[in-house]
């Protein structure tokens, strides 16, 4: 079976590199890579050597709240091989993979701690959703990192020697073999060794990493053009429309809801995780005109939700038109808070009805007539001589006291604003 060049794949390709701030050359070729590993059953791989797609990027990271550049050396395309499990009696091959398109990431090396490789990690799988490039869902073998460690003394410009480990496929694997690694190297150093340049597994029930071959030079992958694949070229007015696709990215988007919305950085950085839910927010606050309760609403209630079902924003049935729309009403007087947080919300949230129309089914529309709500209070003040007592010696407390037994004598539809108002007269 001949290859041929994927056309999606390629945009898919150059959209990435350009949201990592990639140069996109004109010309661009694959190469044939020759190696012989059981998880390559043609015994090559086709990839890209001296004319990759993009070259020269750069990725934009927040730690500790302060700015970080990571150069991004290029984006490539290549081929995926298969995947090898290792047993205790031998290794399983799985082919499922192999011949699947594949971009590969490479940083230059400005990582300097486990805190900045995982939030540049992270960075990049936001910035890949974003640009609808991949899932990048970690369980279905979507993204994986390789990562090379080498230690120097302080004050050393040199790099000390490498070693690479490979296929590591969660966050969590690729934050603890860094450790690991660092801390294996630092041994070897301090007790006068040397690290040896090879590539190395993780092994995640030991929490170790152990050796697998030595590592091989580019020399000796013997690239050379792959002879089934001519030569891509790419022209200006193609590299213009691709940016012209490119969406608002993840940490840009994280600082405008900062900036416009008055959100915390905690708060902007959950919205922003996924597009699909910083969109969400934002149609939400154009309805309700209201960010901080949007806020309040979908990072807690709407999102605790979705964990306890093991849910994601698309199986939502709540639009956000229609979260908006209650908040509104809260806005607008027509329900309570808590009966929006509570009652109404769940009843969204199991049937996707409007918000409107719960209410009415419901008849949970707040009690506005203020004649209805004085004799409710009156009654009540009535019936707690000794709040009442308290509260007119000066005790803030029972107030709240009388405030809560209005709204248990209304059902929780007396108006809580009209209620403060009206109980506040009539105690003097």
């Amino acid at each position: 079976m001949l290859p041929v060049i994927n056309k999606e794949t390629v945009t898919q390709g150059v959209l990435a590199a350009l949201a990592l701030h990639c140069e996109i050359p004109a010309f661009s070729k694959f190469d044939r890579k020759n190696y012989f590993y059981p998880d390559l059953p043609k015994g090559f791989q086709i990839s890209q050597y001296d004319k990759p797609v993009s070259q020269k990027g750069y990725v934009d990271i927040l730690i500790n709240g302060k700015p970080k550049k990571i150069r991004v050396h290029r984006l490539h395309l290549e081929d995926d091989a298969g995947k090898l499990v290792h047993v205790k009696d031998g290794t399983l091959c799985d082919y499922n993979r192999s011949g699947s398109p594949l971009m590969e990431i490479v940083s230059e090396p400005d990582i300097r701690s486990v805190e900045e490789a995982s939030e540049y990690a992270q960075e990049i799988r936001r910035i890949l959703r974003y640009v609808g490039a991949s899932d990048c869902d970690m369980e279905k073998g979507m993204m994986r990192f390789d990562i090379n460690v080498s230690l120097r003394k302080k004050g050393e410009e040199k790099f000390g020697v490498k070693a690479e480990v490979k296929n590591l496929n969660s966050f969590r694997a690729l934050e603890a073999a860094l450790a690991y690694e660092i801390s294996r190297q630092e041994e070897v150093l301090k007790s006068g060794g040397k690290i040896t340049q090879e590539t190395r597994g993780w092994d995640d029930a030991k929490g170790e990493t152990f050796s697998q071959r030595s590592k091989e030079e580019a020399h000796d992958y013997r690239y050379f053009p792959e002879p089934d694949l001519p030569p891509m070229q790419i022209s200006h007015e193609q590299i213009e429309r691709f940016k012209e696709e490119l969406p608002e990215l993840p940490l840009a988007r994280r600082q405008r809801f900062i900036q416009k919305f008055g959100l915390s950085e905690e708060d902007a950085g959950i919205l922003t995780e996924e597009k699909s839910m910083a969109d969400y927010f934002e149609e939400t606050v154009r309805i309700s005109k209201d960010p901080k309760k949007a806020v309040s609403f979908i990072n807690t209630i709407l999102l605790k939700h979705l964990n306890e079902d093991g849910l994601r924003l698309t199986d939502c049935k709540i639009q956000a038109s229609q979260l908006g729309k209650l908040l509104k009403l809260v806005n607008e007087g027509v329900i309570s808070n808590n009966m929006a947080k509570s009652e109404i919300f769940d009843a969204m949230y199991s049937t996707g009805k409007d918000p409107e129309k719960i209410v009415e089914e419901k008849g949970l529309k707040l009690v506005s007539d203020t004649g209805a709500i004085e004799a409710i209070c009156q009654k009540v003040i009535d019936e707690n001589p000794g709040p009442v007592a308290d509260f007119k010696g000066g005790k803030q407390q029972a107030f709240g006291f009388l405030v809560g037994k209005v709204m248990q004598a209304s059902k929780g539809q007396a108006n809580p604003k009209s209620a403060n108002e009206i109980l506040r007269k009539l105690l003097g």
